[in-house]
């Protein structure tokens, strides 16, 4: 970590332990153990059946052997092994980003950044015979600047994320960085509080691609639809927007950090079609609720560490590109509203679909152009009303590379994306 201009701090930990889950048709019993000696293994499953068996059997369900191919999946591959690297030889390029941010902008008061890497090796086994070995790496850059012009304080962050060996750590990826968090500040510092109301809004491409994530993907989820706590809950084959509008679930993508070759399952990693031209065909699956459900599981078990039960969560969450032109194009047809290009907090309802969410940076839409930025208010609406309501998808989808992680009761890494998107109808608090 760098703060105050030197880099006088850093960790480091290695974790180890094993995890072992008992099915009793839909009863779940979980329990693990930190080593791999084998009376506490003993003693973890003993645990996890206790666990399991509790209360009287519940319906079967028929776990199936998932299709492997001969080919085994690389979507991140090691160049350079983070274990053998020397940790001393990234303090230049820290000391490099923060100097780059502090000549781009003289209202610079604080830089703090932060350099995170891991490797993970994980070993799976069933009892339906498979096993599976994945080695998975992670590295993070972010970037929090202090901005002080006058009394006005403003803070400016951004990060990249891949899994990516120490490759990942070069003077192309600090430079973008760099310019990221040094971009914008003027608009930041000129920002003012709208009137508030119901409007049309258009969502930028990438990072905006949050809201896609929390007021959308966690409904797709399938424990949340087979305890029926879903808005989409009993809707699949049904038309949820407008045709030509496709999201997706990925776990494909070369790097990203929602990409997995093998879920914590041992099912090989896949891109899973949610809504395909308009309908949703699809939700995500680990093996517990394919079996419930009576499909292939999507290869969506994942979970925290060994000392967490794989549940249903999202990889790459993303929706393509449209047909209906560029952004520039996308604010002409708002005519007028808010154009977001960036969230912050939020909080959503998976069973009704409510949602409400923080506006880090945006602009008015006036007469078809971008004028006033905007700050302090929140976009409120209704996760399926909202898919609905998407009236113009543009051809420039972005997956955003930044340090996104999840919470479910537990983390996971994803990745978050989506082309610009105009949805009318959508309440915007501001000033009154």
């Amino acid at each position: 970590m760098l703060r105050d201009g030197e880099v006088s701090s850093g960790g480091y930990t290695v974790d180890y332990g094993c995890g072992i889950r008992v099915l009793d048709g839909e009863k779940t019993g979980y329990a693990y153990a930190e080593s791999t000696d084998m009376q506490a293994l003993l003693e973890a499953a003993k645990a996890a059946s206790a666990i399991a068996m509790r209360g009287g059997s519940t319906k079967a369900l028929a776990i199936q052997p998932t299709s492997m191919s001969a080919q085994r999946p690389d979507y991140y591959p090691i160049r350079r092994d983070w274990r053998i690297a020397d940790p001393a030889e990234f303090v230049p390029g820290l000391m490099r980003l923060e100097s780059k941010i502090k000549a781009a902008d003289s209202r610079v008061s604080k830089v703090i950044a932060l350099l995170g890497y891991s490797v993970s090796e994980i070993l799976m086994y069933n009892s339906l015979g498979e096993l599976t070995s994945d080695i998975r790496p992670m590295a993070s850059l972010s970037v929090s600047v202090v901005y002080i012009s006058g009394g006005s304080v403003q803070t400016k962050s951004a990060s990249r994320s891949f899994r990516m060996g120490a490759e990942f750590f070069t003077d192309e990826l600090i430079d973008a960085v760099a310019t990221e968090a040094t971009s914008g500040i003027d608009a930041m510092f000129e920002a003012r509080r709208p009137a508030g109301g119901q409007m049309s809004v258009v969502m930028g491409a990438g990072a905006s691609g949050i809201l896609l994530h929390e007021a959308m993907g966690h409904a797709f989820e399938a424990d949340f639809n087979r305890k029926g706590q879903s808005i989409f809950a009993g809707k699949i084959g049904q038309q949820v927007c407008r045709k030509g509008i496709n999201i997706v679930d990925d776990a494909t993508l070369p790097y990203f950090r929602g990409s997995c070759n093998y879920d914590d399952e041992g099912v090989p990693g896949q891109k899973t079609y949610m809504v395909t031209d308009g309908v949703l065909t699809s939700y995500l699956h680990d093996r517990i609720s394919a079996g419930y459900y009576g499909v292939a599981p999507t290869g969506n078990g994942r979970r925290e560490s060994f000392r967490y039960n794989p549940i249903p969560r999202m990889r790459s969450t993303y929706m393509e590109s449209g047909s209906d032109g560029t952004l520039e194009d996308l604010i002409k047809m708002a005519g007028s509203g808010i154009y977001v290009d960036e969230f912050a907090n939020g909080e959503v309802k998976i069973g009704e679909g409510d949602f409400t969410f923080y506006v880090k940076s945006g602009f008015l839409i006036e007469n078809g152009r971008l004028t006033m930025p905007v700050k302090d208010i929140n976009i409120i609406g209704n996760g399926p009303q909202a898919l609905a309501d998407i009236v113009a998808v543009a051809g420039d989808l972005k997956v955003d590379p930044g340090r996104w992680t999840c919470g479910k009761g537990q983390s996971a890494p994803v990745s978050c994306g989506i082309p610009s998107v105009l949805i009318k109808n959508l309440t915007v608090g501001g000033a009154q």
